[in-house]
């Protein structure tokens, strides 16, 4: 799916979401814009859900997209969260996000994010020594949080390097293979501040081949038999993460939520037969999976860059300021013109779509093939969801988009576009 569920052409030949005409909100609210599609994320969370069953946990990461409406969106889908810092629990919690649904991950947590997991009543999941002495300071004595290891299975998926995270050679989770992580689980069981309640693990990101995921789980179990044998503890919880990749070009054709859950769920089931385990419940993470598709990013074009027989740059008003995963991952993007979606091929042109930012590395898309274009036309680029506004930035001194969300031909904004006063609010004069 490279479009959100309710993608169609309008009747003016142009580009609509959620009923929404994307050129008239171009208008409406300026670019660059990002528009996610409500209906989408409901439908693909409904997905996981069904999927997993009554024996399963759905936890969106936060950190593909927070935003206070979608994560109310989120919640009352019925799903649960995962953050990883103090500032994203923040957020979750005045978005009115249910605390006892949220789960605090992240290496190197500082002890004042370890007391704002405290206060807020979320599941920590350790990842660090550090973490079991720092705990100490922050639980009154006699009091326990519930509490996860996470473990690093010593695999690597087929995923760019930099959102590989389950290899030996990780900074995230207790190694398997070289005992650490049952060193782990043996402190968090001494722990008489921590209620050990699961395991969990992530092997990474903008993942197709869902064969890691089954090999993490295999490794896992393998961890999970040996606890059961020598300290007698079985997890009541098992974490596999997330990682589901998702379609950026037309090309790309990802599995669903379904298809990857079924897997770990074969592999849980099975993988606990063979070692004669009880099943525990498995949980998924959803995050890109859930909020990429969802969004749709609006630029418009400004300047034409024709150089005779090498390329045409056509210049957009955002950028990498807010999509630095084309120059961060090498990430490959579709554009559409959204008053021309679907042109007849032969009056395709190929140009490169540049960013704004003074940067020879701002570039989104690299040969596109799209209709001629001119100053003013609006391009689309879809699965702009996952990523894009969460790592954006003021480079340049650019203030960072608009973000709305449609429903049944209406829109409303949900974080307005920033201003050059914005700019300067924490600065000091």
């Amino acid at each position: 799916m490279l479009l959100p569920v309710t993608y169609r052409v309008g009747a003016g030949g142009r580009m609509e979401v959620g009923g929404a005409d994307l050129l008239e909100l171009a208008r409406e609210h300026g670019t660059p814009l990002y528009v996610y599609d409500e209906e989408t994320v409901r439908t693909i969370a409904r997905e996981f859900i069904a999927a997993m069953g009554p024996a399963g946990h759905v936890l969106y990461s936060a950190k593909a997209f927070a935003s206070p409406q979608f994560l109310h969106v989120v919640a009352e889908e019925g799903l649960g969260l995962d953050v990883v810092s103090a500032g994203e629990l923040h957020l979750a919690l005045r978005s009115g996000f249910p605390a006892d649904r949220i789960y605090f991950l992240g290496n190197n947590k500082s002890r004042e994010d370890l007391e704002a997991a405290w206060r807020a009543g979320a599941t920590l999941v350790v990842d660090g020594f550090q973490e079991f002495d720092l705990l100490l300071e922050v639980i009154p004595p006699g009091q326990r949080m519930r509490a996860e290891v996470r473990l690093s299975p010593g695999v690597r998926p087929d995923t760019h390097e930099y959102i590989a995270t389950g290899q030996l050679d990780s900074k995230f989770g207790f190694s398997v293979e070289s005992g650490a992580a049952r060193q782990a689980v043996e402190r968090a069981l001494a722990h008489d501040r921590l209620e050990l309640v699961g395991l969990h693990s992530h092997i990474g990101s903008q993942i197709f081949d869902l064969r890691g995921h089954a090999a993490a789980m295999a490794i896992m179990l393998d961890l999970v038999a040996e606890l059961q044998r020598d300290l007698g503890f079985t997890p009541r919880r098992l974490g596999a993460g997330g990682g589901l990749g998702i379609a950026y070009t037309r090309d790309d054709d990802p599995p669903t939520p379904r298809e990857f859950v079924s897997t770990l769920r074969a592999a849980l089931a099975g993988g606990c037969a063979q070692r004669g385990l009880p099943v525990p419940e498995l949980v998924v993470e959803p995050g890109r999976s859930l909020a990429g598709p969802a969004g749709v990013a609006l630029y418009t074009v400004g300047a034409i860059k024709e150089i005779p027989g090498v390329r045409t740059f056509v210049a957009v008003d955002g950028g990498m300021g807010d999509n630095i995963r084309p120059k961060l991952y090498g990430t490959r993007y579709e554009a559409i013109k959204v008053d021309d979606p679907e042109p007849a091929d032969a009056g395709l042109r190929t140009v490169t779509i540049a960013g704004k930012y003074c940067e020879s590395a701002d570039i989104l898309v690299t040969d596109a093939r799209l209709p001629p274009l001119a100053a003013g036309d609006v391009i689309a680029i879809p699965a702009a969801g996952a990523y894009c506004l969460a790592m954006a930035s003021n480079y340049n001194g650019m203030p960072r988009p608009a973000v709305v969300m449609v429903r049944d031909g209406a829109a409303r904004l949900i974080r307005r576009r920033e201003t050059l006063d914005d700019l300067l609010l924490t600065e000091v004069f």
